[in-house]
């Protein structure tokens, strides 16, 4: 297993893409930090690129380096492996990889200009998602064969978590406009990791105005601390489910 984590670790790393995606967040997160005095504004900006560009980036190379990687992943299943331990490697190795990307990218940044725990908090922030997203690509991997549907499927996954579900909410508000809907609102949140990431940032910067209708939910009925806790717990879900799934469908395919 060590092995296999290692060589998909140093293959993603030479990767020009994933060093074009760290030299972006290095040189972003310094330009925001550098152009603003204060460190508030230039978080906010940063939250911007890791609700969108991490999840896309995570989603898309991930998927692509599967597909990509399908006579590779054929030659150790032929070996004395568990599919299992195969599978989970391949997580870990692209889930270490982008974990790194990330340190550099944009923790290098934060740690000279906002070295403090909301600083660290965007950081983490950033590792999660980008593992839930790597998770949902090596689901839609394994669920089709064909690289086409696979790739047009983490597209439509990214676009509906960043666009098309924010829309979907706003419309069920303005249906059920005059119904009690605080608790059904705190449950459908629950449905999108990058709403969910966006609370459990701007809860502790308490940006109340940016924060949106669900943001604010969040806020008066949890508190920040239970918010927090009932955020990273779901978080952590979006990462288990679609591995968990990716697996089982991993060790019954035909390969």
């Amino acid at each position: 297993m060590k092995k296999i984590i290692k060589y998909v670790i140093t293959d993603i790393l030479r990767n020009r893409i994933m060093l074009f995606y760290t030299l972006f967040l290095l040189v972003t997160t310094f330009s925001v930090f550098s152009l603003d005095d204060n460190p508030a504004k230039g978080l906010l900006s940063m939250l911007n690129i890791i609700l969108l560009i991490v999840p896309l980036v995570s989603i898309m190379f991930s998927t692509i380096y599967l597909y990509n990687s399908t006579e590779f992943i054929d030659l150790l299943v032929s070996q004395p492996l568990k599919r299992k331990t195969i599978w989970l490697s391949l997580f870990i190795g692209l889930s270490a990889s982008f974990s790194f990307s990330l340190l550099i990218g944009i923790g290098l940044p934060i740690i000279i200009f906002q070295p403090n725990a909301i600083g660290a908090m965007l950081i983490g922030i950033g590792i999660i998602l980008s593992n839930v997203f790597i998770a949902i690509a090596m689901l839609a991997s394994v669920k089709t064969r064909d690289k086409a549907k696979g790739i047009g499927f983490a597209i439509l996954v990214w676009l509906y978590f960043t666009i098309l579900f924010d829309g979907l909410v706003l419309f069920f508000l303005f249906q059920f406009a005059d119904y009690p809907l605080d608790n059904i609102m705190i449950i459908i949140s629950s449905f999108n990791p990058i709403d969910l990431s966006r609370i459990l940032i701007l809860l502790q910067l308490d940006v109340s105005a940016m924060m949106g209708y669900t943001g604010a939910i969040f806020k008066d009925f949890f508190g920040t601390s239970s918010g927090m806790i009932i955020s990273f717990s779901i978080l952590m879900f979006w990462v288990f489910f679609p591995v968990f799934f990716s697996i089982r469908n991993f060790n019954k395919k035909d390969l």
